[in-house]
This record gives structure tokens, sequence and C-alpha cells, in this order.
């Protein structure tokens, strides 16, 4: 059977009118995720008052963001349990799991009790719940990627999947305005004796609908043909490694910039306007939200144009357009909260072009029986050793060298090393079988 004709036999077998569910089930996860992680960032003050008050605020601070970093530490264990997971058992299953326990980790933290209650247990258990959510994120993303591109149709899936990414956006946008608006109206009183876990609260509610939209869905057609066939690998992990490296290497070199791209516009971009350009707090929370939701609406658009043009095409698009416009971007930030929020945009509808043709192609690329572990790999490194640190080594680039110019340098350096992977090992993958068992 040639490749056209076991695209078309995926197409047909996709069961079309189930799509919105499968992509409610796929998307669902990653709100819950980054919906707490925004929420986490909004609430880090009050955080740090109540888990660490015998420390200066800035010391405190530095300890709540060190916990946060805890996240990503467990990534890779994820990776490896969740992607193995998901090549063995199933992708849906493995998705259920990831959403029951990321939502189980995050209640915890809202009825933790802060350090006036048990004393040094408080920042500990603090700790590992962020870690248990690190842990189930490392399998998440690239999880619910395969879920979602292995029922969409041939020809769509950069556009079916594009509610990975959009999603991810509105999440953190949701996060953060509920996380001000909690801040806003409570009396501070009141917002350190309860508001401040109402965020991490919601999300037994959010995991318990998104449990039950997961288990209404059947596994993908892709995996049910594995199981069929009797080819579901036993040692899936090994054999990507194994079978893989140059897949999971050339995913690495370009996940880097999307992941730097990425934490320099969600997570650094709020304290580099206060602390390095002197925008007050409300006029870095307002450019945030606008970027995030520029970022958000360029993602379908972007997605439409990978499945049109192709994966390495716009690959190449976006880490050329981070050499030629993050300097003129970070350049006019200063000028005005309008030149701000433009600069910060740019960025963010760059990180959504990026974006969106990583996460089809992170699916396309690997065989199916090693697809969950092989992608967890490759994307989750990238984040762990790129994305976790972007903030902090921007930070100690502008103390550094003297210049606010010095993130866009950094980020303009991983974007020149991810467009050689993509020109040199990137082979196009936008009309490759999702069924195939060989590497190709």
């Amino acid at each position: 059977m040639n490749t056209m004709t076991q695209n078309v036999a995926e197409t047909e077998s996709s069961p079309r009118r189930s799509l919105k569910r499968v992509a409610a089930a796929a998307a669902v996860g990653n709100f819950v995720e980054w919906f707490d992680s925004a929420a986490y960032a909004v609430m880090s003050v009050t955080i740090a008052k109540l888990f660490f008050p015998d420390y200066s605020t800035t010391a405190s601070l530095l300890a709540v963001w060190a916990i946060f970093a805890g996240g990503f530490i467990a990534r890779p264990l994820g990776a490896a349990f969740f992607g193995r997971y998901g090549d063995r058992i199933g992708r849906n299953k493995m998705l259920g799991l990831c959403v029951v326990i990321m939502s189980a980790a995050t209640f915890c933290i809202g009825i933790l009790p802060t350090f006036a209650v048990i004393g040094i247990w408080a920042p500990i258990l603090l700790f590992v719940f962020r870690a248990v959510q690190g842990f189930t994120t490392g399998g998440e993303y690239t999880g619910s990627s395969a879920f979602i591109v292995e029922y969409a149709p041939v020809g769509k899936r950069a556009t079916y999947a594009s509610i990975i990414p959009a999603t991810v956006g509105l999440a953190s946008v949701a996060g953060a305005l509920l996380g001000a608006a909690i801040t806003a109206n409570l009396s501070p009183a009141d917002l350190q004796a309860w508001g401040w876990r109402i965020p991490f609260l919601l999300a037994a509610p959010l995991g318990l609908i998104g449990l039950y939209i997961r288990s209404r869905v059947d596994d993908t057609p892709v995996f049910r043909g594995l199981e069929n066939k009797g080819e579901v690998a036993k040692r899936p992990l090994g054999d990507a490694v194994r079978m893989c490296a140059r897949q999971i290497f050339t995913l690495f070199g370009y996940s880097i910039t999307n992941a730097v791209a990425y934490y320099l516009m969600s997570s650094y971009m709020i304290a580099y306007m206060t602390s390095s350009l002197h925008y007050s707090s409300t006029e870095s929370m307002i450019t945030s939200v606008v970027t995030m939701l520029v970022y958000t609406l360029t993602c379908p658009v972007a997605a439409r144009a990978s499945d049109k043009y192709g994966r390495k095409r716009m690959l190449l698009v976006a880490c050329v357009g981070f050499v030629v416009m993050t300097i003129p971007a970070f350049a006019i930030m200063p000028l005005g909260l309008g030149f701000a929020i433009l600069g910060t945009s740019i960025l963010g509808a760059l990180v959504a072009v990026i974006g969106t043709s990583n996460v089809p192609a992170l699916v396309e690329m690997f065989p199916s029986s090693v697809r969950a572990s092989g992608s967890a790999i490759g994307y989750t490194l990238a984040y762990v050793l790129f994305g976790g640190t972007a903030p902090f080594v921007a930070t100690g680039l502008v103390a550094g060298f003297g210049t606010p110019l010095a993130p866009a340098f950094y980020l303009m350096g991983v974007a020149v090393v991810s467009a050689v992977v993509v020109i040199l090992f990137f082979r196009e993958t936008k009309n490759l079988s999702l069924s195939r068992t060989t590497v190709l």
C-alpha cells in the first residue's frame, strides 16, 4: 500500500463526527496545567509571604520561583514514564492518567497548610506538589499532540493540532486574569487567609471535567491499528532512543527556539518590563495579556499555513523571523506602552508560527510504535534545558552586559542554531503516513 492510499485509509477511519470531542479531550489537560501555572505566577508574592515568612521579600520570592522550577526538574522523568505508557497502553489512557494526577496535585496545593501551621513541611510539600505537576506536564503536551494529530484528517493536521498551543495561550490569560481579579478585589488579609487558594481549588472540577471528556473518546485509530496487528512496542523508550536518534536530536534542535521564545514572552516579559524598562505592574500585565491573545489568535492562521506550505518551510520562516525581528522588537519596547505591546506581540506571533508547526511535526517524524516516547524525550529536554532557564539566563545577561537588548541577542543565537538544524536534518513530514512503524 502506497503512502497516498494509507493516508486516505487513515482519513476515512477517523470518526470525523467526534473530532470536536477529540479536540476538547486533547486540550483540557493543557488548559488545567497552564491555567494553574499562570495563577501561581500572579499569586507568587502572597505565596512567598505564607510559605517563607522568615525570609526577606527578595529571598522569599526567589524561593517561590525555585519551587516553580521544581516542575521543570521532574519533566524528563514524566516524559520517560508517560511516553512509555502512551506507547504501550494507549494515548487516551495516558492522557486520562495525566489529568487526574495533575489536578490532584494542583488541588493539594490549594488545601496545603502554610508555614504558620506546619512549619518547614509547608514549603517542602509545595515543592513536592509542583514537582508532581511537572512530572505530568512531561507527558501531557506531547501526548495530547499525538492524540489529536493521529485523529486529524490528512492535510489538516496542523490546523486541528493548533488547539494545543492555542489552549496554552488561553489558559495563561485566564489564569493571569483570575489571579489579578482576586488580588484586586480582596483585602490583603482575605487574600492571605483564603483568596490565594481559589485558582488551585478550581483544579478539582476542571480535572473531573477533563477526565469525563477523555473517557468518552476512543483511543486513536493509529494506536488501535497497532493493537490489532500486535505491533505495540514492549520497550518503546529504548526503541525510540535506538531507532530515532536523528529525529530526537532534530526535535530538540528546533524546539530550543520554541522554548526560549515562549518563556521569554510568557514568564520573563513582565519582570523585564518592570525592572529593566520601568513600566508599572499594571502596564506590564496589560502587555502580557495582549501578547498572549495575539499568540493565541495567530495559532490557527499559522497552522493553516503549515498545512499548505509544510512544516520545514514554516519552521524556517519562524527561525529567520526571530533572527531578523527580535532586536527591533526589543528596541521599540522602551518607547511607550503601545510600542511595548507591539514589540512583545511580534514575538508572540513568531512563537505561534514555530509552535503550530512543531506540534504536528513532533508527532509525524516518529514511527507510530514509539511516537509518544520519542517525541516526549526530544521536546521535554529542550524545554527543561532552555525553556525553564530562559528567564534566569535573560536576567543574568542584562545584568552582565548592562543592556536591555541582551535577551534579544540570546534568542537570535538560539534561532540561528535551530535554523541550521532544520536545514540540515529536518525531513518534511506533512504527508507522511502516521500508521508507519518504520523510520524514514
